[in-house]
């Protein structure tokens, strides 16, 4: 029969594990070791069971469920993840593919410098491999063709994205604005800056695109204080972020993006309530928050919010909210979902015909599109970013009309897949109202102060509110880390 422990060596036992955790998460926080050694005396028995969690985290996408690993990590076990959907995994969703493939239908791929979700990858045992982009690129314009060898990037001008880089210094990616020349840049969109920039016609697609790509919103309503932000995230280099090579785009995971938050759910267990939206929350500004569920209450000392800001439009709040955190959520872009869809084929044809997949198309429905294949090559998958208001929203219309396209663009065989799956974001459920945040000029301006600051027992957590990479899944990562630090201290404190 085993040794049984004693209190004394239980206690050292979670100290040293709360000391090995913060090493390992340092960059994640700043809080104190003796906040993280106050609490694991707390935790050694010293909880009641008066029906009440030391946390509840709100949300099961990748920041929630990584706040919940952390206080597991740190020997907290009074937690619960509260998750709307029937599913985790946030916005990221694998399509399954006949045959065991999958086809990612939401965020997927990763990059340089983001580290956070690449080591969370790697302790969860999740491989990667490297997007394809060999061969050459197909433009489509009207019933016209060319085909271009891009070499892995979007096709930028490069000295119009040199200029870019440069101005990105100067905005924070995690504060833009705290940046020194925010009243000049946060009063012009991107569409405005380039308007100066005497960007060629031809080189016009390739911006709108990528701009539309990454920031969710055409050049004209993307504020430029923000995107300048976002370049500021990927090292201040504009081919970090608009790219495949060496860019934001270069890694995707084995099994799916979806596949992190699934292991994750799977480690925590009966901690994840999926089907459970938050209605109402009330005494956020008291010693116990109560949740007011679809199946029941629950009452916390501690909240996460890893959601959306504009998503706290669904809850109803008691008392309400500190004005200027109520400003920020009612001006946060609310609805630009995105349209992904995925045609599937026998084998990657157009590899043999030296092409890699990636079709743009000006003035069409097609924003990108992809070699979205399995790692071997073994059936061939194109994804699809598209422009909703001009892709007929019956299923079969639009697969019709993207047949005709890549038929369009590497020949007849393209009219022959074997499935066709059309993800449609504004539809797919009420609690997915945006893909990325599109923020506008004067956002930052007017609202950033009120970003990260906890409002009494709650921490605002979640993608959009990362140091650096927000949007991505970098920063949903690195949002949870720092989240379930906030909340650790919280609990020490009181």
């Amino acid at each position: 029969m085993a040794k049984k422990s004693s209190p004394t060596s239980t206690a050292n036992l979670q100290r040293r594990q709360w000391l090995k955790y913060a090493g390992a998460s340092a960059a994640a926080g700043t809080l104190a070791v003796s906040a993280q050694q106050s609490y694991a005396a707390v935790t050694t028995g010293a909880r009641s069971t008066d029906g009440i969690l030391d946390v509840a985290i709100i949300g099961a996408g990748l920041a929630g469920l990584t706040a919940a690993r952390d206080l597991r990590k740190a020997g907290c076990e009074s937690f619960l993840v509260l998750e709307a959907r029937d599913r985790v995994g946030g916005r990221t969703l694998n399509y399954n593919i006949p045959g065991g493939y999958v086809s990612e239908v939401g965020g997927q791929w990763i990059g340089p410098g983001q580290t956070a979700v690449a080591d969370l990858a790697r302790e969860l045992g999740v491989g990667t491999f490297p997007t394809y982009y060999d061969g050459k690129t197909v433009v489509l314009g009207g019933e016209g063709r060319v085909t271009v060898d891009l070499k892995g990037t979007f096709g930028t001008d490069e000295a119009v994205a040199a200029k870019l880089s440069k101005l990105s210094r100067d905005v924070p990616g995690g504060a833009p604005w705290k940046s020194s020349k925010v009243g000049e840049l946060d009063r012009l969109s991107v569409g405005d800056w380039l308007a100066k920039q005497d960007i060629k016609p031809e080189d016009q697609v390739s911006w709108n695109a990528s701009i539309i790509l990454s920031g969710g919103a055409a050049p004209a309503k993307m504020g430029l204080l923000h995107f300048l932000s976002m370049i500021n995230s990927a090292d201040c280099d504009y081919s970090q972020l608009d790219a495949i090579k060496h860019s934001a785009q270069e890694t995707r995971f084995i099994g799916g993006s979806q596949i992190l938050s699934i292991k994750l759910a799977l480690q925590l267990g009966d901690k994840v309530r999926l089907s459970s939206p938050v209605r109402q929350i009330s005494g956020w500004d008291s010693d116990v928050v109560t949740l007011h569920t679809d199946h029941g209450e629950v009452r916390a000392r501690t909240v996460i919010m890893a959601i959306h800001p504009a998503l706290c439009h669904q809850m109803q709040f008691d008392p309400p909210l500190p004005e200027k955190r109520a400003a920020l959520q009612g001006a946060w872009p609310a609805h630009s979902p995105a349209r992904k869809t995925a045609m599937v084929y026998r084998r990657p044809f157009w590899r043999d015909k030296g092409m890699n997949g990636s079709i743009f198309q000006v003035n069409g429905p097609i924003l990108w599109a992809f070699d979205n294949s399995p790692p071997g090559g073994e059936i061939g998958v194109i994804n699809a970013f598209v422009g909703n208001a001009m892709v007929p929203s019956e299923r079969d219309a639009a697969m019709a009309m993207h047949k005709q396209f890549y038929a369009q663009a590497w020949g007849d065989e393209a009219l022959s897949p074997i499935a066709y799956h059309d993800q449609d974001w504004s539809k797919a459920d009420p609690w997915t109202i945006t893909c990325v945040s599109a923020i506008p000029p004067g956002f930052w301006s007017a609202h950033g102060e009120a970003l990260r600051p906890s409002c009494g027992k709650l921490i605002w957590s979640g993608t959009e509110t990362a140091d650096i990479w927000a949007g991505y899944m970098d920063g949903a990562v690195r949002s949870g880390h720092h989240g379930a630090l906030q909340a650790l201290n919280s609990l020490r404190r009181a």
